[in-house]
C-alpha cells in the first residue's frame, strides 16, 4: 500500500572559509591534511555521482527534458553542492535559512542567511546569498507547533503541511482558507507567518501497492520492496510502515514464502522492515529503467531542488525533483510527520517503493496524489530515520559494517546515521557533519570531506 499521493566567532571563521576559495584554493581539499597517496576524493567521487548507471541517465532524460550531458552534470553538480551547503551551514550558525538548487543542471545553489554581512562569504564559495527574515531553525519551531496541535485536532481538512525553505516560510495546504485559519490558530501561530494553499489535492493510502519488486502481506494486501537491509546476521529489507504490521507473514513477486515485519510504525511515522528467509538474499540493486539494476551506495541526503528517481511496478521508473524535506501529511488513515515531498508521479500500487538520487538511497514511497499521465506530487519516508530507528544497515555496493545498537554520537562508528551539524572524534581529531548520512565502512571523516569538516 501506500499514502498518497557569539557570533563574532563565527563570522571569523565564515571569513576564513570564504578566503580559501577566493585564494584559489578548494575549501574542501585545504580544510583537510592531504595524505601522503594523494589529493582526497571530490564529493561526487565519494557519493558515486560521477559514475551513475544508465537507468537513472535515461530517466532523468526523459521526466526532467535532460540531454546525457546535463543529466551527467546535474549528479555531479548536486553531489559537490550538498558538501558546499554543509560547510556553509556549520559557518553561518544560527543564521543559516536553508540550502536549495537551481538551474538545469543544479549548477546554482542558494544559501539563505538572516545577516547580510555573510553574502561575499557565501559567494567566495560559489553560492548565491538569499538574504531573508527567518532562520531555519525558526521555521522549524513554528512547523513543530503545527505538528504539536495537530496530534490534538482532526486535520482532516488540513491534510499537508511543510518549510518551504526556498520561499522562506511555512506553508498549510487545506481544503479551504477557514480550516487553515483553524489549524494556525490552534497551533497558536500569527496567521501572518504561515501561507496557506488552498487545494482539492487530497493525499491517500495507495492501496495494492508495489515498487522494485513487488510482494504480498497475509496472501492478501500487495506492496513493494524499498532497500535491503542488514541487522545483525539477519537480512530483510525497509518498506512503508502501512504496508504491515509486526508478525504480519509475507511472500514474494513469485509467491514464495518470503519472510516477517518486525518492526512497523503508522501512523506518526511511515516506515517497517522485513526479516526474510534463508531462500532471500539482500542485494544493493534497486529496480530501474526496463528492468535494469541501479546500485546504492550509500545514503547521503539529497538537497530540496535536487533530482531523485522512483521505482515501482505499476508505473514504473519515473523521476523529478525534492521540494521538501520534513513534511506533515494528514492521511485519512493519520498524520505522518517527517515526510520528503517531490514531484515524481506514482499510483496505487507503486507504496513502499525505493527512492535515490544518483546512486544514493533516500526513501521509501509512502503516498501523494495525481497519477503518472497527468503528474502529480509523492512523499517518501527518508531511509536515515528508518535505519537509526531500527538499528538497520542499509546494504550497499561497497563492505558495510553492522549498524552500532547505541546513541552516543561522540566517535564515529560505521553503520551509524549521522545529522548534518553533529560533532564526532575519529582518531583524536574531531569533525562535524556535513551531510546526513549513514556512515559506510570506507567513508572515515579524514578520507570523505564531501561529508565531514575538521575543526
Amino acid at each position: 500500500m501506500v499514502h498518497r499521493h557569539a557570533v563574532t566567532g563565527r563570522r571569523v571563521a565564515l571569513t576564513a572559509l570564504g578566503a580559501l576559495v577566493a585564494t584559489g584554493i578548494p575549501a574542501a581539499v585545504a580544510a583537510e591534511p592531504t595524505p601522503a597517496a594523494g589529493p582526497l576524493p571530490s564529493a561526487a567521487q565519494t557519493l558515486g555521482a560521477d559514475r551513475p548507471s544508465a537507468p537513472v541517465l535515461r530517466a532523468l532524460e526523459r521526466d526532467l527534458g535532460l540531454t546525457p550531458d546535463q543529466a551527467s552534470r546535474r549528479l555531479v553538480n548536486e553531489a559537490e553542492a550538498g558538501t558546499r551547503a554543509g560547510r556553509l551551514r556549520n559557518a553561518l550558525g544560527d543564521r543559516f535559512a536553508g540550502a536549495w538548487l537551481r538551474g538545469t543542471t543544479s549548477q546554482e545553489l542558494m544559501v539563505a542567511t538572516t545577516d547580510a554581512a555573510d553574502v561575499p562569504a557565501i559567494k567566495a564559495q560559489g553560492a548565491k546569498a538569499a538574504v531573508v527574515k527567518k532562520t531555519l531553525r525558526d521555521l522549524q519551531a513554528a512547523k513543530q507547533k503545527l505538528d504539536t496541535a495537530a496530534a490534538r485536532i482532526s486535520t482532516r481538512e488540513t491534510p499537508l503541511w511543510y518549510v518551504d525553505i526556498p520561499a522562506n516560510r511555512v506553508v498549510v495546504e487545506a481544503g479551504s482558507k477557514a480550516a487553515a485559519a483553524a489549524f494556525v490558530t490552534a497551533a497558536g501561530l500569527d496567521g501572518k507567518s504561515v501561507s496557506v494553499k488552498v487545494t482539492a489535492n487530497r493525499p491517500r493510502l495507495m492501496e495494492d501497492i508495489t515498487g522494485g519488486d513487488a510482494y504480498y502481506i497475509d496472501g492478501t494486501a500487495r506492496c513493494s520492496i524499498g532497500f535491503s537491509v542488514t541487522k545483525g546476521e539477519q537480512e530483510g529489507f525497509a518498506s512503508a510502515g502501512h504496508c504491515g504490521r509486526p508478525g504480519a507473514k509475507t511472500t514474494g513477486h513469485n509467491q514464495a514464502e518470503q519472510g516477517t515485519f518486525q518492526a512497523s510504525t503508522f501512523p506518526g511515522k511511515d516506515m517497517s522492515w522485513v526479516a526474510v528467509n534463508d531462500q532471500w538474499t539482500a542485494t544493493p540493486n534497486v529496480k530501474g529503467e526496463g528492468g535494469q539494476n541501479v546500485q546504492v551506495t550509500g545514503s547521503v541526503q539529497a538537497l530540496v531542488g535536487a533530482a531523485v528517481c522512483r521505482s515501482g511496478s505499476m508505473t514504473g521508473w519515473h523521476c523529478g525533483k525534492v521540494e521538501q524535506h520534513d513534511t506533515s501529511v494528514s492521511y485519512a488513515e493519520g498524520r505522518v510527520d517527517g515526510l520528503t515531498r517531490t514531484t515524481v508521479c506514482a499510483e496505487p500500487g507503486d507504496s513502499g517503493g525505493p527512492f535515490v538520487s544518483g546512486v544514493q538511497a533516500q526513501g521509501v514511497t509512502s503516498g501523494g496524489s495525481g497519477d503518472c499521465k497527468t503528474g502529480g506530487t509523492t512523499f517518501y519516508q527518508p531511509i536515515n530515520p528508518l535505519l537509526s530507528e531500527f538499528g538497520l544497515t542499509l546494504k550497499t555496493a561497497e563492505a558495510e559494517i553492522p549498524a552500532p545498537q547505541d546513541n552516543v554520537a561522540q566517535t564515529w562508528a560505521a553503520g551509524r546515521v549521522y545529522e548534518a551539524g553533529v560533532m564526532v572524534t575519529h582518531a583524536g581529531v574531531r569533525y562535524q557533519c556535513l551531510q546526513t548520512h549513514q556512515a559506510q565502512g570506507p567513508w572515515a571523516p579524514a578520507s570523505t570531506p564531501a561529508l565531514w569538516q575538521r575543526v
